[in-house]
């Protein structure tokens, strides 16, 4: 296997984990984080070496994909964090009134 290969089967599992998380299929997200997780040993067992365009313009776009599941995972994680504290009466903790400051209008 060559590192450019290894890119290729990382973005193709990063493009999995999006879908997964689309989705909201925690089964395939595993899956495919998983298989992105061993992609990248794979590519980190190849080395480091000197890289031309091609494997640069491949790297940016794992580095772009990866950021999209970040913001994906972060969304997910506030629309929770939201349910949960409609669930509980709870507003957060920016948003709770101090014990002993009294509001003024």
């Amino acid at each position: 296997m060559i590192r450019r290969d290894a890119l290729i089967r990382v973005i193709e599992s990063l493009h999995a984990e999006i879908a997964a998380l689309k989705a909201n299929d925690a089964a395939a997200l595993e899956r495919a984080t998983s298989d992105k997780l061993g992609h990248i040993e794979d590519l980190a067992r190849l080395g480091n070496g000197p890289a031309g365009d091609d494997l640069r313009d491949l790297a940016e776009e794992a580095n772009r994909l990866n950021e999209t599941c970040r913001i994906y995972v972060n969304l997910m994680a506030a629309n929770v964090r939201r349910r949960l504290q409609n669930l509980t009466g709870g507003v957060g903790p920016g948003y709770r009134r101090s014990a002993g400051i009294a509001a003024y209008a």
